[in-house]
């Protein structure tokens, strides 16, 4: 029940996706959207038939073997009627690999009743500059389901998907990880922009800084009735040389809407870290606790290879204190 074909080979059976090619996106949005439309590289193309459930995961890579390249790739998801899929895709490049720039345009498509589940976990070096770009549509009763994960260093990432709910109860969830090491900057987050009533939007960031900075934002339109939205900005600063930025926005356009946001940023209280040493822990050993327990996400339908990788991940956090 599932075509996954390279982008090339999508764009000629199908005569060029007229009815998806840039329709959740604009090519136009800015330089980078741009360079893709321009300088399209490779990508991949997913389609989920009518009321097809995938029981497996299915798995992309985006992956640079070559220093100082730049990467331009377009995807496009479209889950039909009914159906149901988890995608992880994961970026990475080469050891050898230190400096580069990837420019990602993601347009993901959520039929009636469909649901998508997709997390990405990024793995890129010190000198990287990553540059996605993602569209969502989500149509009546669909649900879009986002987990982004980065807990290595990154010189220079902007990422800002936005989700826009265009049937009756649709859903949208954007939940991200980060850890911003020293040299790291990190301007993430997500919009989701409620079209249709009923619909359901949360926005869930976790963020630490052990010398990096961290710019986090969420902005959720209610522009119809009835409809219920959540926006939290969660942070954490372990140097006094990292910086986290937290911006939520809520904009209401109708009176017959419910949304709230809340937004902290703060370093672990004393007292905790007191508690559990009275406990027998040392003081790294607390410490490194609470920073993993901070950024654990329960993301359902990981395969346990990749989520004891990410468990490891968190755990090499203590040594970033």
């Amino acid at each position: 029940g599932v075509e996954f074909l390279p982008m090339g080979r999508a764009l000629t059976k199908y005569n060029g996706l007229d009815e998806y090619w840039w329709r959740a996106l604009s090519p136009t949005k800015d330089a980078y959207t741009v360079r893709a439309d321009q300088h399209i590289d490779s990508g991949y193309f997913i389609r989920v038939e009518p009321d097809a459930i995938v029981d497996y995961p299915l798995q992309a890579c985006m992956y640079l073997s070559e220093d100082k390249l730049a990467q331009g790739v377009h995807n496009v998801v479209i889950a039909e009627e009914g159906s149901h899929l988890h995608l992880i895709t994961g970026c990475a490049t080469a050891a050898h690999v230190r400096s580069g720039l990837h420019v990602g345009a993601s347009e993901f498509y959520v039929k009636k009743g469909a649901t998508i589940s997709f997390t990405m976990i990024h793995n890129w070096p010190e000198e990287m500059a990553v540059r996605p770009r993602t569209g969502i549509v989500v149509e009546e009763g669909g649900t879009f389901i986002s987990n982004y994960v980065c807990l290595v260093a990154a010189e220079d990432m902007q990422s800002y998907p936005t989700a826009t709910l265009r049937g009756r109860g649709a859903v949208a969830t954007f939940n991200s990880v980060l850890l911003a090491r020293p040299g790291s900057l990190f301007d993430t987050g997500s919009r989701i922009v409620m079209e249709a009533e009923e619909c359901r939007g949360d926005i869930i960031s976790r963020a630490v800084s052990t010398g990096g900075r961290v710019i986090a934002r969420g902005h959720i339109i209610g522009a119809a009735d009835r409809v219920k939205a959540h926006l939290e900005c969660k942070g954490l600063l372990l140097s006094d040389e990292g910086v986290i930025h937290a911006i939520p926005e809520l904009e209401g356009r109708r009176s017959d809407v419910e949304m709230t946001h809340e937004a902290a940023v703060g370093k672990i209280a004393r007292d905790e870290i007191e508690y559990l040493m009275a406990r027998g822990l040392t003081e790294d050993e607390a410490t490194g606790l609470i920073i993993r327990g901070f950024l654990s996400l329960d993301i359902v339908g990981l395969p346990p290879a990749l989520k004891a990788e990410l468990d490891a991940m968190i755990a090499d956090t203590e040594g970033a204190t």
